[in-house]
Parts: C-alpha cells; structure tokens; sequence
C-alpha cells in the first residue's frame, strides 16, 4: 500500500501488564510504529513504562488530555479500564487524533451505544482490538469450507476451560470489581463472539444462563445458551474458565445440509485444524479433510490493519469498528438479561 512504511509515532495511555507483556513486544515487531509517550495515573508505572519503551522521560505525560492533544504522536492506543474509554474516545475526536481502545468497547451499552455514534460521526480512524477478528481461519472458514457444505443450519460453540491461580490479571482492581458488565465474561467473551460473528453474522437474540463459580471473577462467569443468527441459524454457545480441573477446550462445529466442519482450536494442539466433510447423508460422506492452520499473529495483525488506516487517514480501513466491537458486547448483554428471567430469549440491542 502507498505509504504503508511511513513511521507512525504513538501514544501508549495505561501502561499496565497488558501493555508491557502484549503490546510492547507486538510493536517491536513493526518497525513503522513507535512508541513515543505515554500516561498512566500512577505516574511511576508510565516511568518504568518509558524506560523499556525507550521513550523520552521528557514526552511522559500527567494527564490524559494532555497526551491526546500533543502534535508529538500520530495515533494513541489506549489500554484503559473500559469505564474510561468513552472518555479518551471524546479527547481523541475534539483532537482529532486517530485512537485504538482495548476491549471490550466500554463499561455498559449505553457508553458503548455514545462510542459508536462518536465514532459515527467523526472521520477519525477509531479501532477496537479484538484480535481474534484476525485469526486466519476466519477467512478459511468463510472462503474455502462453508460454500462446500451447503445451506448453514446449526453450530455448535464451546470454550472451556479450567480455573488458572497464576492468572496474573486476576491482580488487577478493575477486574477483580469490575464495573463492565460481565467481567471476564465479557473481557475474554467478546473475543469469542468476534470469531463466531466473523463467521456467521450477527446474533438476533440468545436464551442463556450465566453463574458464578469462583468470588475472585466478581461477578458471573460462565455462560450456556442458545443462539438464533439474523440468517435464521441456530446454535449453542457455551463460555466459561471458572471450573474445576479440566482440559481446556476450544471448538467451533458447523452444520449444513451438505456436511460439517469442526473448527479445534484447543491450546494443546500443534497447530489449530479445520475438519470437514461433505454430503447430503451419512451413505454419500465424503472422506474427512484436515487443513491445519499456520495462524496469524492477530496483535500484529491488528495494529498493521490500524496503522494503514492511519496512514491513510481512511476510517473505512478499520476491520474492528465500534459498531462491531458493540454487537459483540450487546451480546454479552443480552446473554445477562437473559439469566435474570431465568432463560427467556432476549434480542440483541442495536446501536
């Protein structure tokens, strides 16, 4: 792309263990993209911060408004607890500076539905890193496999997994008190809900039951329900981390009426695989076709997507719009609104 080795300098606001242990070492692998100031509240965090970023002690900032106006920085990517992104969404149009935000979108769907109308209505470049959109078996799946198995009737999603101890986020206050809705139901959920959207479209409404095992979640965290798509499929989707000792399971089933795909993407593979076979009939089964997938690095995926958009100055660049990223949340939602009445089906709000 023209321009796509322009040198993008950026602003890291929150600059916690997230920011050190995940988007740190992405951006070193981008050579266009450099960290060239950051915030945190507690200023000695955004000291310690800049000395393994290599940033002036000079371009540390002490507000989050400051940072944001600064000419010094071509785009900001916010890691902030989502109760303030809303905020940093604000400074970032009055500005007129391009920003990414962590997910989810927001605390609540009301700050998420003001994002998206923000973001609506402005020409800056605004991205919500959901990495998972990236993944490369999205486009497999929806290019290559789903045309061979006919109409998609059903599904089956299923990630669980065992409680981890040595979570390190588990330290984390927001978290541990979260004030966005569904906790780490929503902090890991939407990811989940972007690779299951990405590959059938939106959900129109979801029956399902939420729980909560373990105190240090804060809140609910696991979910079973049932899906019905906007195209009419159905299916289940099951979430949850919070159990006893189990084997952590990752797998996406699809149903057609000309065969089947099993997506495993379980942790204790080489290498995710993608199993389809095709046929109206277990009498006319194909074969079973294996592809193993050589897997993208969605983090760095995900800012190269954001720096061409930058580049550009072209908010139709962004793969992980705000409207995208609230669908995910709303689901999240819904899914919530939904245990409270004990089950009943709850459409999925829009923006």
């Amino acid at each position: 792309m023209s321009g796509e080795n322009k040198n993008l300098k950026l602003a890291i606001v929150g600059t916690g263990i997230f920011a050190t242990d995940k988007h740190l070492p992405t951006l070193d692998k981008l050579p266009n993209l450099t960290p060239a100031a950051c915030y945190n509240r507690t200023k000695a965090k955004a000291e310690t911060f800049a000395s393994k970023a290599k940033i002036d002690p000079s371009q540390i900032y002490e507000s989050l408004e400051d940072i944001i106006k600064t000419d010094s920085v071509d785009f900001v990517d916010a890691l902030l607890p989502v109760q303030f992104n809303l905020d940093a969404v604000k400074l970032a149009i009055k500005y007129n500076k391009p920003i990414c935000l962590e997910k989810p979108i927001a605390a609540n769907l009301d700050q998420a539905k003001e994002i998206v109308h923000l973001a609506n209505g402005s020409d800056v470049p605004i991205s919500i890193l959901e990495n998972w959109s990236y993944l490369k078996a999205i486009e497999i799946l929806k290019k290559d496999v789903l045309p061979k198995i006919g109409e998609v009737v059903s599904f089956t999603y299923k990630s669980t997994g065992a409680w981890n101890d040595n979570n390190k986020y588990l330290a984390t206050s927001w978290r541990q008190n979260p004030e966005h809705i569904g906790g780490f139901l929503s902090d890991g959920g939407v990811h989940q809900l972007a690779l299951l959207t990405d590959v059938l479209g939106e959900v129109e409404s979801i029956s399902g039951l939420t729980k909560q095992i373990r105190e240090e979640s804060g809140t609910d965290d696991i979910l079973f329900s049932t899906l019905k798509m906007k195209t009419g499929t159905i299916g289940t989707f099951t979430y949850g981390s919070s159990f006893g000792a189990t084997d952590k399971s990752t797998s996406f089933i699809i149903y057609g009426t000309n065969g089947s795909v099993v997506y495993d993407f379980s942790p204790d593979l080489p290498k995710p695989t993608i199993t389809y076979q095709t046929g109206a009939s277990s009498q006319q089964a194909s074969k079973k076709t294996v592809i193993e997938v050589d897997e993208n690095d969605t983090f760095v995926e995900e800012f190269k997507n954001f720096a061409e958009a930058v580049t550009k100055n072209d908010k139709s660049i962004v793969h992980v719009t705000a409207a995208k990223a609230y669908h995910h949340l709303a689901i999240v939602g819904a899914a919530l609104e939904s245990s409270a009445k004990n089950g009943d089906s709850v459409k999925v709000e829009q923006p």
